[in-house]
């Protein structure tokens, strides 16, 4: 990465580190995505249960590899040749995991995390059950305000998302939400019934924690999903 950019992703990223702990998330700077896998498994005490939320980040970064060889019980989403009914088991058992994995669509210099999903067990196992969560995500996904998280997931992640899950979105085939920015009046930004197949059924916005630490957010300055 130019150095530059490393910098500046740096400044970025120690501000959104700042108001994330103020808000009672636990947060760090990691270097690169190297670090990650023994960062990651660090904070997991042999024997844990761990639950996965859909995450290229998890993948990319090779934290999935390094729980599936580690002394844990891994509920595996993307163990091969899972029927639909055993992936939603899992989806299931995974939001009284032990501990959580999973990223997020932003990350606001205000200490929010900002999350939109259409199944949606990712969002709920952030929010409550898994005694632990563990976020990992880029740098180069930390925006100001809520509104340009908004626009980040109508014109990256759920575009991105769709095509990887072969979705007939509209964001899918035009590279791009119905409506790409922020409405006041309507924060999902979609008319009602705009879009059958989409993906953005649920948008969460996490702010102050009121189980203070419960919630590790690790920040890569290297990019990592979407």
């Amino acid at each position: 990465m130019d150095a530059n950019l490393y910098k500046q992703r740096s400044i970025k990223a120690a501000h959104a580190i700042e108001a994330l702990k103020k808000n009672g998330f636990e947060a760090a700077l990691v270097p690169s995505i190297e670090s990650l896998p023994k960062l990651v498994t660090s904070l997991i005490p042999d024997g844990s249960s761990i639950g996965l939320g859909g995450s290229v980040s998890l993948v990319e970064s090779g934290v999935l590899e390094a729980v599936r060889k580690g002394p844990y019980k891994l509920i595996d989403r993307y163990e091969k040749g899972l029927s639909k009914e055993q992936l939603h088991q899992r989806l299931r058992e995974g939001l009284l995991s032990d501990v959580f994995l999973t990223s997020t669509n932003a990350i606001t210099l205000n200490g929010e995390l900002y999350n939109v999903d259409g199944t949606s067990n990712r969002t709920a196992a952030m929010l409550f059950g898994p005694e632990k969560v563990i976020v990992v995500a880029s740098a180069s996904k930390i925006v100001s305000n809520l509104a340009e998280a908004i626009v980040r997931v109508k014109t990256i992640c759920a575009p991105a998302n769709a095509i990887r899950l072969d979705c007939p979105t509209f964001c899918a085939s035009s590279g791009s939400c119905i409506k790409r920015s922020f409405s006041p009046e309507n924060l999902m930004c979609l008319p009602a019934g705009a879009c059958e197949s989409t993906i953005c059924s649920n948008a969460v916005i996490m702010g102050h924690q009121k189980a203070a630490g419960r919630i590790t957010v690790l920040i890569c300055l290297e990019d990592l999903g979407y």
